[in-house]
């Protein structure tokens, strides 16, 4: 069975990047685990609650066929977060799809690895993909290689979507 696993901030999430791809993704039987840092419970922007199944120190990268990280203004958290960064390093070397969505594009362009891959991310985080060498497009949902990237909620449902076509 295929397996992915969701990168959530322990507050302040965007329920709909979360909520809608998940259910894509375990109605068409793909294994899902939810990783974030420091809590059990997460909570979203619009108050959803989420199980966190292990904190983000404890993934591990091989076990999963997709890494995904989701939005929302908590996810500034995993800007500057060395875990974070290693995990999006390590998906890209074992050659793992890779998706991120809203503001957390810029975790991947702070890890290194949107340099020369095109890219999309919510507004305010397009210069920072520029400035780490990401080749920003304008559509909201870009696809290059085994990266996929999201500009934020109006696009959930076709980035979940997105994720399970490569991943099957």
């Amino acid at each position: 069975m295929k397996s992915s696993l969701f990168i959530i901030a322990p507050q302040k999430f965007r329920d709909e990047e979360l909520f809608e791809p998940i259910s894509i993704l375990e109605k068409a039987g793909i294994g899902t685990t939810v990783a974030s840092i420091g809590v059990k419970l997460a909570t979203g922007v619009k108050e959803g609650v989420e199980k966190v199944d292990l904190d983000i120190r404890d993934v591990n990268v091989m076990d999963y066929d997709a890494i995904i990280f989701i939005g929302g203004p908590g996810a500034t958290i995993y800007f500057d977060h060395d875990t974070a960064h290693q995990i999006a390093k390590d998906a890209l070397t074992q050659e793992k799809l890779l998706a991120a969505i809203c503001i957390a594009p810029s975790i991947l362009a702070n890890a290194g690895v949107l340099n020369g891959v095109k890219a999309t991310s919510f507004p305010s985080e397009l210069d920072n993909l520029i400035k780490k060498g990401a080749l920003v497009q304008s559509e909201d949902l870009v696809v290059d290689g085994k990266i996929i990237t999201a500009s934020g909620p109006n696009v959930a449902t076709q980035f979940g979507q997105k994720i399970l076509e490569l991943l099957v």
